[in-house]
Protein backbone atom coordinates (compact mmCIF):
# COMPACT_ATOMS: atom_id res chain seq x y z
CA UNK A 1 0.00 0.00 0.00
CA UNK A 2 0.73 3.55 -0.49
CA UNK A 3 0.45 6.18 1.42
CA UNK A 4 -0.94 9.36 0.50
CA UNK A 5 -2.63 12.44 1.95
CA UNK A 6 -5.04 14.49 0.36
CA UNK A 7 -3.83 17.38 -0.40
CA UNK A 8 -0.42 19.64 0.88
CA UNK A 9 -3.12 21.07 3.09
CA UNK A 10 -3.46 17.88 4.79
CA UNK A 11 -0.44 17.11 5.02
CA UNK A 12 0.59 20.92 6.88
CA UNK A 13 -2.81 20.56 8.91
CA UNK A 14 -0.96 17.07 10.94
CA UNK A 15 1.85 19.34 11.60
CA UNK A 16 -0.31 22.31 13.55
CA UNK A 17 -3.67 22.94 14.90
CA UNK A 18 -5.92 22.37 11.79
CA UNK A 19 -8.68 24.44 12.53
CA UNK A 20 -7.03 26.79 15.37
CA UNK A 21 -8.71 30.34 14.88
CA UNK A 22 -6.81 33.19 15.52
CA UNK A 23 -8.08 36.83 15.28
CA UNK A 24 -5.81 39.12 13.26
CA UNK A 25 -3.27 41.61 14.08
CA UNK A 26 -5.35 44.38 15.07
CA UNK A 27 -8.49 42.42 15.81
CA UNK A 28 -10.30 41.95 19.55
CA UNK A 29 -12.41 39.21 19.89
CA UNK A 30 -15.96 40.68 20.99
CA UNK A 31 -17.23 39.55 24.27
CA UNK A 32 -20.18 37.42 23.09
CA UNK A 33 -19.37 35.08 19.88
CA UNK A 34 -22.58 34.25 18.60
CA UNK A 35 -23.04 34.26 14.82
CA UNK A 36 -27.01 34.58 13.25
CA UNK A 37 -27.58 33.63 9.86
CA UNK A 38 -30.95 33.66 7.89
CA UNK A 39 -32.71 30.28 6.88
CA UNK A 40 -35.58 30.94 3.83
CA UNK A 41 -36.81 27.53 4.48
CA UNK A 42 -37.40 25.39 7.10
CA UNK A 43 -34.84 22.56 8.06
CA UNK A 44 -36.77 19.41 6.78
CA UNK A 45 -34.66 16.71 8.52
CA UNK A 46 -31.18 17.22 10.50
CA UNK A 47 -30.82 13.21 9.96
CA UNK A 48 -27.66 12.99 8.10
CA UNK A 49 -28.85 10.15 6.05
CA UNK A 50 -31.73 12.12 4.56
CA UNK A 51 -30.94 15.65 4.23
CA UNK A 52 -31.31 16.61 0.68
CA UNK A 53 -30.76 20.20 0.46
CA UNK A 54 -27.90 23.17 1.31
CA UNK A 55 -29.93 24.47 4.42
CA UNK A 56 -30.19 21.27 5.86
CA UNK A 57 -26.26 20.33 5.08
CA UNK A 58 -25.32 23.91 6.52
CA UNK A 59 -26.37 22.88 9.70
CA UNK A 60 -25.80 18.96 9.66
CA UNK A 61 -22.12 20.34 9.41
CA UNK A 62 -21.83 21.60 12.73
CA UNK A 63 -23.79 19.09 14.54
CA UNK A 64 -21.65 16.28 12.89
CA UNK A 65 -18.02 15.47 11.37
CA UNK A 66 -17.18 13.28 8.39
CA UNK A 67 -13.65 11.61 7.35
CA UNK A 68 -12.86 15.17 5.63
CA UNK A 69 -13.54 19.03 6.20
CA UNK A 70 -12.90 21.68 3.45
CA UNK A 71 -10.80 24.74 4.40
CA UNK A 72 -11.60 28.13 2.74
CA UNK A 73 -10.44 27.52 -0.65
CA UNK A 74 -12.28 24.34 -0.71
CA UNK A 75 -9.74 21.80 -0.34
CA UNK A 76 -9.88 18.64 1.49
CA UNK A 77 -8.26 18.62 4.91
CA UNK A 78 -8.58 16.60 7.88
CA UNK A 79 -11.80 15.59 9.73
CA UNK A 80 -12.35 12.37 12.05
CA UNK A 81 -9.95 10.98 9.75
CA UNK A 82 -6.43 11.86 10.58
CA UNK A 83 -5.15 10.36 7.62
CA UNK A 84 -5.29 7.42 4.84
CA UNK A 85 -3.75 5.00 2.72
CA UNK A 86 -4.77 3.89 -0.94
CA UNK A 87 -3.84 0.74 -2.23
CA UNK A 88 -1.76 1.01 -5.88
CA UNK A 89 -4.70 -0.06 -7.75
CA UNK A 90 -6.64 2.82 -6.48
CA UNK A 91 -9.69 0.80 -5.34
CA UNK A 92 -8.74 0.44 -1.82
CA UNK A 93 -8.82 3.59 1.12
CA UNK A 94 -8.19 2.65 4.50
CA UNK A 95 -9.06 5.75 6.88
CA UNK A 96 -6.92 6.22 10.45
CA UNK A 97 -9.15 7.81 12.74
CA UNK A 98 -8.56 10.66 15.51
CA UNK A 99 -9.51 10.21 19.05
CA UNK A 100 -13.00 11.95 18.61
CA UNK A 101 -16.21 11.91 21.02
CA UNK A 102 -19.57 11.64 20.04
CA UNK A 103 -21.44 14.46 22.39
CA UNK A 104 -22.41 12.27 24.84
CA UNK A 105 -18.68 11.02 25.47
CA UNK A 106 -18.48 7.97 23.99
CA UNK A 107 -15.51 7.33 21.19
CA UNK A 108 -16.31 7.52 17.65
CA UNK A 109 -15.71 4.34 15.68
CA UNK A 110 -15.02 3.61 12.29
CA UNK A 111 -18.53 0.76 12.85
CA UNK A 112 -20.15 4.49 13.30
CA UNK A 113 -19.28 5.30 9.75
CA UNK A 114 -19.88 1.85 8.58
CA UNK A 115 -23.18 1.76 10.02
CA UNK A 116 -23.93 4.98 8.44
CA UNK A 117 -23.39 4.50 5.24
CA UNK A 118 -25.06 1.07 5.02
CA UNK A 119 -27.87 2.33 6.31
CA UNK A 120 -27.92 5.06 3.56
CA UNK A 121 -27.94 2.35 0.70
CA UNK A 122 -30.54 0.24 2.64
CA UNK A 123 -34.13 -0.02 0.30
CA UNK A 124 -36.32 0.20 3.05
CA UNK A 125 -34.76 3.78 4.50
CA UNK A 126 -35.45 4.93 1.08
CA UNK A 127 -32.88 8.01 1.67
CA UNK A 128 -33.22 10.33 -1.65
CA UNK A 129 -29.32 10.36 -1.04
CA UNK A 130 -28.44 6.65 -1.83
CA UNK A 131 -27.16 7.22 -4.78
CA UNK A 132 -24.78 9.63 -3.73
CA UNK A 133 -22.46 6.46 -2.72
CA UNK A 134 -23.19 4.53 -5.68
CA UNK A 135 -21.63 7.75 -7.32
CA UNK A 136 -18.91 7.53 -4.94
CA UNK A 137 -18.21 3.82 -6.47
CA UNK A 138 -18.51 2.45 -2.90
CA UNK A 139 -18.01 -1.50 -4.29
CA UNK A 140 -21.52 -3.03 -4.20
CA UNK A 141 -23.53 0.32 -3.82
CA UNK A 142 -25.70 -0.08 -6.99
CA UNK A 143 -26.56 -3.99 -6.04
CA UNK A 144 -27.80 -3.07 -2.05
CA UNK A 145 -29.43 -0.18 -3.45
CA UNK A 146 -31.06 -2.64 -5.96
CA UNK A 147 -32.05 -4.75 -3.42
CA UNK A 148 -29.62 -7.67 -5.18
CA UNK A 149 -27.52 -7.95 -1.74
CA UNK A 150 -27.16 -7.18 1.62
CA UNK A 151 -26.32 -3.60 2.97
CA UNK A 152 -23.54 -5.73 5.11
CA UNK A 153 -22.02 -6.35 1.58
CA UNK A 154 -20.92 -2.72 0.86
CA UNK A 155 -17.73 -1.81 0.51
CA UNK A 156 -17.15 -0.34 3.62
CA UNK A 157 -15.52 -2.17 6.96
CA UNK A 158 -14.37 -1.35 10.20
CA UNK A 159 -10.81 -3.28 10.61
CA UNK A 160 -10.60 -2.17 14.11
CA UNK A 161 -12.05 1.04 16.17
CA UNK A 162 -9.92 3.41 14.43
CA UNK A 163 -9.10 1.91 11.09
CA UNK A 164 -12.07 1.91 7.87
CA UNK A 165 -11.26 0.28 5.17
CA UNK A 166 -13.40 1.68 1.92
CA UNK A 167 -13.19 -0.86 -1.29
CA UNK A 168 -14.07 1.30 -4.35
CA UNK A 169 -15.79 -0.53 -7.78
CA UNK A 170 -13.08 1.01 -9.75
CA UNK A 171 -10.54 3.85 -8.92
CA UNK A 172 -12.42 7.19 -8.58
CA UNK A 173 -10.22 10.40 -9.11
CA UNK A 174 -12.60 12.79 -7.10
CA UNK A 175 -13.32 10.32 -4.22
CA UNK A 176 -11.86 11.98 -1.45
CA UNK A 177 -13.79 15.13 -2.15
CA UNK A 178 -17.34 13.30 -2.06
CA UNK A 179 -16.36 13.19 2.00
CA UNK A 180 -17.43 16.22 3.29
CA UNK A 181 -21.22 15.84 2.58
CA UNK A 182 -23.73 14.96 5.47
CA UNK A 183 -24.53 11.73 3.54
CA UNK A 184 -21.28 10.37 4.48
CA UNK A 185 -21.28 11.27 8.54
CA UNK A 186 -21.13 8.35 10.71
CA UNK A 187 -24.29 7.73 12.57
CA UNK A 188 -24.80 6.66 16.37
CA UNK A 189 -26.26 3.34 16.30
CA UNK A 190 -27.51 2.75 19.34
CA UNK A 191 -29.17 5.68 19.89
CA UNK A 192 -30.99 5.71 16.67
CA UNK A 193 -32.11 1.59 16.92
CA UNK A 194 -33.40 2.73 20.33
CA UNK A 195 -35.21 5.52 19.20
CA UNK A 196 -35.98 5.72 15.56
CA UNK A 197 -37.19 8.95 13.85
CA UNK A 198 -37.20 10.57 17.24
CA UNK A 199 -33.23 10.21 17.59
CA UNK A 200 -32.92 13.71 15.79
CA UNK A 201 -35.03 15.40 18.64
CA UNK A 202 -33.29 18.24 20.22
CA UNK A 203 -33.68 16.51 23.90
CA UNK A 204 -32.32 12.95 22.46
CA UNK A 205 -29.73 13.94 19.64
CA UNK A 206 -25.98 13.12 20.07
CA UNK A 207 -23.84 14.48 16.88
CA UNK A 208 -20.08 14.48 16.95
CA UNK A 209 -19.57 18.15 15.67
CA UNK A 210 -17.87 21.63 17.04
CA UNK A 211 -21.81 21.94 18.05
CA UNK A 212 -24.54 20.47 19.93
CA UNK A 213 -28.33 20.93 18.90
CA UNK A 214 -29.85 23.51 21.49
CA UNK A 215 -33.42 24.10 20.46
CA UNK A 216 -35.13 23.60 17.25
CA UNK A 217 -38.45 25.27 16.73
CA UNK A 218 -39.53 24.16 12.75
CA UNK A 219 -39.51 26.78 10.95
CA UNK A 220 -38.74 29.33 13.30
CA UNK A 221 -35.00 29.30 14.64
CA UNK A 222 -32.62 26.89 15.55
CA UNK A 223 -29.77 27.14 17.92
CA UNK A 224 -26.38 25.28 18.47
CA UNK A 225 -23.99 25.73 21.40
CA UNK A 226 -20.68 24.85 21.37
CA UNK A 227 -19.46 21.00 21.71
CA UNK A 228 -17.07 20.67 24.61
CA UNK A 229 -16.97 16.91 23.61
CA UNK A 230 -16.01 17.96 20.73
CA UNK A 231 -11.75 16.73 19.51
CA UNK A 232 -11.02 20.25 18.86
CA UNK A 233 -12.93 22.54 21.43
CA UNK A 234 -10.17 24.40 22.46
CA UNK A 235 -9.68 26.08 19.10
CA UNK A 236 -13.36 26.66 18.61
CA UNK A 237 -14.35 30.73 19.38
CA UNK A 238 -17.60 31.00 18.62
CA UNK A 239 -20.05 29.54 21.00
CA UNK A 240 -23.81 29.76 19.59
CA UNK A 241 -25.02 29.81 16.06
CA UNK A 242 -28.69 30.71 15.14
CA UNK A 243 -30.52 30.15 11.62
CA UNK A 244 -33.54 32.22 11.35
CA UNK A 245 -36.11 31.18 9.02
CA UNK A 246 -37.40 34.16 7.21
CA UNK A 247 -39.29 33.44 3.69
CA UNK A 248 -39.50 36.90 2.59
CA UNK A 249 -36.01 37.68 1.53
CA UNK A 250 -36.85 41.77 1.66
CA UNK A 251 -38.00 41.27 5.18
CA UNK A 252 -34.94 38.96 6.44
CA UNK A 253 -32.51 41.94 4.71
CA UNK A 254 -34.55 44.65 6.90
CA UNK A 255 -34.07 42.49 10.10
CA UNK A 256 -30.27 42.14 9.14
CA UNK A 257 -30.01 46.46 8.68
CA UNK A 258 -31.75 45.93 12.02
CA UNK A 259 -28.79 44.42 13.46
CA UNK A 260 -30.90 41.01 13.92
CA UNK A 261 -29.21 38.84 11.47
CA UNK A 262 -25.21 38.48 11.06
CA UNK A 263 -25.61 37.63 7.08
CA UNK A 264 -28.45 37.32 4.73
CA UNK A 265 -29.01 36.88 0.62
CA UNK A 266 -29.52 40.11 -1.32
CA UNK A 267 -32.47 40.33 -2.77
CA UNK A 268 -33.17 40.72 -6.73
CA UNK A 269 -31.87 43.46 -8.04
CA UNK A 270 -30.51 45.00 -4.74
CA UNK A 271 -26.67 44.54 -5.29
CA UNK A 272 -25.67 47.63 -6.93
CA UNK A 273 -27.27 49.92 -4.58
CA UNK A 274 -26.20 48.04 -1.55
CA UNK A 275 -22.60 47.68 -2.59
CA UNK A 276 -22.58 51.25 -3.39
CA UNK A 277 -23.49 52.34 0.27
CA UNK A 278 -22.12 48.89 2.44
CA UNK A 279 -19.07 47.85 0.59
CA UNK A 280 -17.67 46.55 3.25
CA UNK A 281 -20.74 44.18 4.03
CA UNK A 282 -21.92 43.97 0.54
CA UNK A 283 -20.45 40.97 -1.04
CA UNK A 284 -20.68 38.80 -4.46
CA UNK A 285 -18.35 35.56 -5.06
CA UNK A 286 -19.14 32.78 -8.02
CA UNK A 287 -21.06 29.93 -5.92
CA UNK A 288 -21.29 26.70 -7.12
CA UNK A 289 -25.09 26.39 -7.87
CA UNK A 290 -27.12 26.21 -11.00
CA UNK A 291 -31.04 27.54 -11.65
CA UNK A 292 -33.20 25.58 -14.04
CA UNK A 293 -36.76 24.96 -14.91
CA UNK A 294 -36.74 21.16 -15.11
CA UNK A 295 -39.66 19.66 -17.54
CA UNK A 296 -41.06 16.16 -15.94
CA UNK A 297 -40.87 13.54 -18.73
CA UNK A 298 -41.89 10.82 -16.89
CA UNK A 299 -45.17 8.85 -17.78
CA UNK A 300 -46.84 11.15 -15.50
CA UNK A 301 -45.49 14.27 -16.89
CA UNK A 302 -47.82 16.14 -19.88
CA UNK A 303 -47.61 15.00 -23.34
CA UNK A 304 -46.44 18.17 -24.85
CA UNK A 305 -43.17 18.27 -23.31
CA UNK A 306 -42.37 14.91 -24.88
CA UNK A 307 -41.69 16.88 -28.04
CA UNK A 308 -38.57 17.53 -28.42
CA UNK A 309 -39.31 20.19 -30.44
CA UNK A 310 -41.12 22.51 -27.87
CA UNK A 311 -38.78 22.15 -25.07
CA UNK A 312 -36.17 23.41 -27.29
CA UNK A 313 -38.41 26.24 -27.79
CA UNK A 314 -38.47 27.83 -24.25
CA UNK A 315 -34.74 27.10 -24.11
CA UNK A 316 -33.86 29.12 -26.94
CA UNK A 317 -36.64 31.99 -25.77
CA UNK A 318 -35.86 32.57 -21.88
CA UNK A 319 -34.22 35.89 -21.80
CA UNK A 320 -31.44 35.12 -19.60
CA UNK A 321 -29.27 38.06 -20.05
CA UNK A 322 -32.35 40.01 -19.22
CA UNK A 323 -32.84 37.23 -16.05
CA UNK A 324 -29.03 38.03 -15.04
CA UNK A 325 -28.74 42.13 -15.85
CA UNK A 326 -31.90 43.68 -15.31
CA UNK A 327 -33.65 41.21 -12.19
CA UNK A 328 -30.88 39.71 -10.28
CA UNK A 329 -27.89 42.22 -10.43
CA UNK A 330 -25.39 40.20 -8.41
CA UNK A 331 -22.66 39.08 -10.53
CA UNK A 332 -24.69 35.85 -12.07
CA UNK A 333 -23.98 34.42 -14.89
CA UNK A 334 -26.48 33.16 -18.00
CA UNK A 335 -26.46 29.00 -17.82
CA UNK A 336 -26.32 27.70 -21.47
CA UNK A 337 -24.77 24.28 -19.10
CA UNK A 338 -26.28 22.72 -16.38
CA UNK A 339 -22.02 22.38 -14.93
CA UNK A 340 -21.63 25.81 -12.78
CA UNK A 341 -18.81 27.76 -15.16
CA UNK A 342 -16.35 27.80 -12.35
CA UNK A 343 -16.18 23.84 -11.91
CA UNK A 344 -12.60 22.54 -11.47
CA UNK A 345 -11.99 21.36 -15.15
CA UNK A 346 -15.01 21.87 -16.67
CA UNK A 347 -15.17 23.50 -20.32
CA UNK A 348 -18.39 23.94 -21.91
CA UNK A 349 -19.19 22.93 -25.40
CA UNK A 350 -18.40 25.62 -28.00
CA UNK A 351 -21.31 26.56 -30.17
CA UNK A 352 -24.74 26.72 -29.77
CA UNK A 353 -27.80 28.89 -28.46
CA UNK A 354 -24.83 31.11 -26.44
CA UNK A 355 -23.52 32.06 -30.18
CA UNK A 356 -26.84 33.29 -31.48
CA UNK A 357 -28.31 36.54 -30.72
CA UNK A 358 -31.97 36.97 -28.81
CA UNK A 359 -33.68 37.77 -31.87
CA UNK A 360 -31.99 34.66 -33.44
CA UNK A 361 -32.98 32.24 -31.13
CA UNK A 362 -36.30 33.56 -30.30
CA UNK A 363 -37.11 32.83 -34.45
CA UNK A 364 -35.74 29.73 -34.38
CA UNK A 365 -38.41 29.14 -31.22
CA UNK A 366 -41.07 30.22 -33.39
CA UNK A 367 -40.16 27.93 -36.27
CA UNK A 368 -39.78 24.99 -33.88
CA UNK A 369 -43.42 25.53 -32.31
CA UNK A 370 -44.55 26.29 -35.74
CA UNK A 371 -43.29 22.77 -36.57
CA UNK A 372 -44.67 21.07 -33.36
CA UNK A 373 -48.38 22.56 -34.30
CA UNK A 374 -47.83 25.28 -31.82
CA UNK A 375 -48.78 29.06 -31.86
CA UNK A 376 -50.81 31.88 -30.64
CA UNK A 377 -53.44 30.58 -32.23
CA UNK A 378 -52.85 27.13 -30.69
CA UNK A 379 -50.42 27.69 -27.43
CA UNK A 380 -48.57 25.22 -25.51
CA UNK A 381 -49.99 25.02 -22.06
CA UNK A 382 -48.02 24.26 -18.92
CA UNK A 383 -48.26 25.21 -15.06
CA UNK A 384 -44.72 26.30 -13.71
CA UNK A 385 -44.40 25.07 -10.20
CA UNK A 386 -41.29 26.87 -7.85
CA UNK A 387 -41.21 27.27 -4.16
CA UNK A 388 -41.61 30.50 -2.18
CA UNK A 389 -39.22 32.98 -2.56
CA UNK A 390 -39.51 36.40 -4.19
CA UNK A 391 -36.24 35.75 -6.65
CA UNK A 392 -38.15 33.09 -7.63
CA UNK A 393 -41.39 34.32 -8.39
CA UNK A 394 -40.17 37.43 -9.94
CA UNK A 395 -38.11 34.85 -12.38
CA UNK A 396 -41.26 32.61 -12.67
CA UNK A 397 -43.21 35.78 -13.90
CA UNK A 398 -40.49 37.16 -16.54
CA UNK A 399 -40.41 33.61 -18.21
CA UNK A 400 -44.03 33.81 -18.62
CA UNK A 401 -43.78 36.84 -20.56
CA UNK A 402 -41.08 35.76 -22.32
CA UNK A 403 -42.96 32.78 -23.45
CA UNK A 404 -46.20 34.29 -23.84
CA UNK A 405 -45.60 36.06 -27.02
CA UNK A 406 -45.19 32.39 -29.04
CA UNK A 407 -47.90 30.67 -28.00
CA UNK A 408 -46.68 29.21 -24.52
CA UNK A 409 -49.24 30.16 -22.03
CA UNK A 410 -47.88 29.64 -18.56
CA UNK A 411 -49.73 29.22 -15.14
CA UNK A 412 -47.29 29.55 -12.17
CA UNK A 413 -47.71 27.89 -8.95
CA UNK A 414 -46.31 28.94 -5.52
CA UNK A 415 -45.66 26.18 -2.91
CA UNK A 416 -43.92 26.04 0.18
CA UNK A 417 -40.55 23.98 0.10
CA UNK A 418 -41.58 20.63 1.56
CA UNK A 419 -44.18 20.16 -0.83
CA UNK A 420 -42.33 21.26 -3.95
CA UNK A 421 -39.51 18.71 -2.98
CA UNK A 422 -42.06 16.44 -2.53
CA UNK A 423 -44.00 16.62 -5.64
CA UNK A 424 -40.23 16.83 -7.63
CA UNK A 425 -39.27 13.44 -6.07
CA UNK A 426 -43.11 11.78 -6.71
CA UNK A 427 -43.40 13.52 -10.31
CA UNK A 428 -46.10 15.36 -9.54
CA UNK A 429 -45.45 18.67 -11.27
CA UNK A 430 -45.23 19.40 -15.07
CA UNK A 431 -42.63 21.81 -14.98
CA UNK A 432 -40.42 23.57 -12.03
CA UNK A 433 -37.68 25.62 -10.80
CA UNK A 434 -34.84 23.84 -9.41
CA UNK A 435 -31.25 24.75 -8.54
CA UNK A 436 -28.68 22.11 -8.11
CA UNK A 437 -25.22 23.01 -5.73
CA UNK A 438 -22.28 21.47 -6.09
CA UNK A 439 -21.91 17.99 -3.61
CA UNK A 440 -17.89 18.34 -4.53
CA UNK A 441 -15.93 20.24 -7.10
CA UNK A 442 -15.88 18.11 -10.21
CA UNK A 443 -18.44 18.28 -13.08
CA UNK A 444 -19.87 14.85 -12.22
CA UNK A 445 -21.75 16.71 -9.57
CA UNK A 446 -24.07 17.96 -11.88
CA UNK A 447 -23.78 15.40 -14.98
CA UNK A 448 -25.07 12.21 -12.54
CA UNK A 449 -27.95 14.49 -11.48
CA UNK A 450 -29.75 13.60 -15.30
CA UNK A 451 -28.51 9.92 -15.13
CA UNK A 452 -31.63 7.76 -15.31
CA UNK A 453 -30.69 6.39 -11.91
CA UNK A 454 -29.70 10.07 -10.37
CA UNK A 455 -31.87 12.47 -8.45
CA UNK A 456 -33.31 13.96 -12.16
CA UNK A 457 -36.94 14.42 -11.10
CA UNK A 458 -37.82 14.60 -14.29
CA UNK A 459 -37.31 11.21 -15.37
CA UNK A 460 -35.37 12.20 -18.77
CA UNK A 461 -33.05 9.08 -20.14
CA UNK A 462 -30.65 8.64 -22.71
CA UNK A 463 -28.44 5.59 -23.07
CA UNK A 464 -25.77 6.95 -24.47
CA UNK A 465 -25.49 9.95 -21.58
CA UNK A 466 -25.60 7.24 -19.03
CA UNK A 467 -22.58 4.88 -20.83
CA UNK A 468 -20.73 8.40 -20.78
CA UNK A 469 -20.59 9.06 -17.37
CA UNK A 470 -19.86 5.69 -16.62
CA UNK A 471 -16.62 5.91 -18.45
CA UNK A 472 -15.74 9.30 -16.95
CA UNK A 473 -16.24 7.89 -13.68
CA UNK A 474 -12.61 6.20 -13.87
CA UNK A 475 -11.14 8.29 -16.88
CA UNK A 476 -8.06 10.25 -16.52
CA UNK A 477 -9.16 12.65 -19.18
CA UNK A 478 -12.37 13.66 -18.38
CA UNK A 479 -12.75 16.88 -20.27
CA UNK A 480 -13.91 15.43 -23.33
CA UNK A 481 -16.92 13.07 -21.93
CA UNK A 482 -18.07 16.17 -19.79
CA UNK A 483 -18.36 18.49 -22.90
CA UNK A 484 -20.02 15.55 -24.60
CA UNK A 485 -22.26 14.68 -21.95
CA UNK A 486 -23.59 18.52 -21.87
CA UNK A 487 -24.00 18.54 -25.93
CA UNK A 488 -26.37 15.43 -25.56
CA UNK A 489 -28.32 17.65 -22.84
CA UNK A 490 -28.69 20.43 -25.00
CA UNK A 491 -29.97 18.75 -28.08
CA UNK A 492 -32.36 16.95 -25.92
CA UNK A 493 -33.45 19.67 -23.50
CA UNK A 494 -34.35 17.72 -20.05
CA UNK A 495 -34.63 21.34 -18.72
CA UNK A 496 -34.16 24.77 -19.24
CA UNK A 497 -31.01 26.47 -18.09
CA UNK A 498 -31.22 29.83 -16.87
CA UNK A 499 -28.26 30.57 -14.74
CA UNK A 500 -25.30 30.28 -12.47
CA UNK A 501 -25.32 31.58 -9.12
CA UNK A 502 -23.41 34.02 -7.07
CA UNK A 503 -23.40 34.06 -3.19
CA UNK A 504 -24.71 37.20 -3.33
CA UNK A 505 -24.71 38.29 0.75
CA UNK A 506 -24.85 41.10 3.37
CA UNK A 507 -22.19 39.99 6.06
CA UNK A 508 -22.17 41.99 9.24
CA UNK A 509 -18.25 43.15 9.20
CA UNK A 510 -17.61 41.79 13.12
CA UNK A 511 -18.11 38.51 11.77
CA UNK A 512 -14.75 36.63 10.42
CA UNK A 513 -14.12 33.40 8.97
CA UNK A 514 -16.46 33.16 6.30
CA UNK A 515 -14.88 31.33 2.55
CA UNK A 516 -14.84 33.59 0.42
CA UNK A 517 -12.80 31.64 -2.11
CA UNK A 518 -15.10 28.03 -1.38
CA UNK A 519 -16.84 27.80 -4.89
CA UNK A 520 -19.79 25.57 -2.48
CA UNK A 521 -19.36 28.12 0.07
CA UNK A 522 -18.95 25.32 2.57
CA UNK A 523 -18.45 27.19 6.15
CA UNK A 524 -18.48 25.72 9.45
CA UNK A 525 -19.33 27.86 12.28
CA UNK A 526 -15.96 26.45 14.10
CA UNK A 527 -14.13 28.58 12.01
CA UNK A 528 -15.56 31.71 12.49
CA UNK A 529 -15.40 34.09 15.17
CA UNK A 530 -16.98 37.64 16.10
CA UNK A 531 -14.86 40.61 16.57
CA UNK A 532 -15.23 44.08 18.68
CA UNK A 533 -17.17 46.56 16.90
Amino acid sequence: MTKLFATTALVAALAMPAYAVQPAEGETLAETQTYTYWLLDAIKSLDPGKNTDVEGSDVLRQLFEGLMNENAEGEMIPGVAESYEVSEDGLTYTFNLRDANWSNGEPVTAEDFVYGWQRVVTPAFASEYAWYIELMNVANATQVIAGEMEPSELGVRAVDDKTLEVTLSEPTPYFINTLSLATTYPVPRALVEELGDAWIQPQNIVGNGAYTLASHNLGVEIVMQKNPEYWDAENVVMETVRGVTVNDNNVALTRYQAGELDRVQIPAGQFPRLEAEFPDQATSVPYGCSYAYVFNLSEKGPEVLKDQRVREAMALSLNRDVIVDQILQGGQRPAYTWTHWAINGFAAPEGGMQDMTQDERVERARELLAEAGYGPDNPVRLQLQYNTDENHRLLAIAAQQFWRPLGIEIELNNVEWAVHTDRLQNQDFEMARYAWCADYNEASTFLDWFRTDGYNSGKWSNAEYDQILAEAATAEDTEPLYRRAEEILDAEVPAVWVYHYAKVDMINESIKGLPTENLRNTWYAKDLYRVAE
